[in-house]
């Protein structure tokens, strides 16, 4: 019998193309790229162990998704996020959120134990230090009672914020360390709100959160 393929035969790697799409976006979500970095094709190839074609096709793809502007012979630029961006987030956020946290009362008991879950997971994120997947997290637990609410175009709508959630929820986290306990706290308040049925102290829990992010990343807060 023919013996069987080795194991690294067998899992192939991602298209080079896809390693460098991760690679970058994964930077400029986390804020390794800030923004402001340029990014060089030949810089880009040596760090991830391509050539310069796939670079380019990875570029691309991240150009058409708002993270960089490309500057031809010189390289891409990780776009900073715009004062008209933080609002737009922010409003649609607003929108979203508060429609979700009204829907989610009375709760279903499975939506309790997911939340819970995730509040947990952050927690223990928080006090590793990991402020990527802190941020992830929080974001996963706002998202969880988005989908809760059953409405797909709006759960669509609210999962192209993902990106730029992330990116605004890192810089935030650096900028204010404080910020983990408190944002804690809040999906706590929020989480009990749910629990005992009380819909208009969940959105008021939304209002209260959305807004203080965005005093902080505005940089009007403390």
């Amino acid at each position: 019998m023919p013996s069987a393929p080795p194991a690294a035969a067998a899992e192939k790697k991602p298209p080079a193309a896809d390693r460098v799409y991760r690679h970058v976006k994964q930077a400029v979500l986390d804020r390794s790229y800030a923004g402001g970095t340029l990014l060089t094709e030949g810089g880009l190839a040596e760090a991830v162990g391509v050539s310069r074609t796939p670079v380019r096709e990875a570029l691309l793809k991240l150009e058409v998704e708002g993270l960089l502007k490309l500057y031809p012979k010189k390289g891409a630029l990780v776009l900073p996020v715009s004062a008209q961006e933080i609002a737009d987030v922010v409003e649609t956020r607003l929108l979203v959120e508060e429609h979700a946290a009204r829907r989610a009362v009375p709760a279903p008991a499975a939506l309790i134990t997911r939340l819970e879950r995730l509040l947990a997971e952050q927690r223990e994120l928080a006090e590793a230090g990991d402020l990527a997947a802190v941020s992830d997290k929080d974001r996963s637990f706002h998202a969880e009672i988005v989908r809760n609410a059953g409405n797909q175009i709006l759960s669509r709508l609210y999962d192209q914020l993902r990106d730029r959630q992330l990116r605004m929820g890192v810089a935030v986290l650096e900028a204010h360390p404080g910020r983990i306990a408190a944002s804690l706290t809040e999906h706590a308040e929020r989480l009990e709100a749910i629990r005992s049925g009380d819909a208009e102290a969940a959105a008021a829990c939304v209002r209260s959160h959305v807004g203080r992010v965005r005093e902080l990343i505005r940089g009007e807060g403390r």
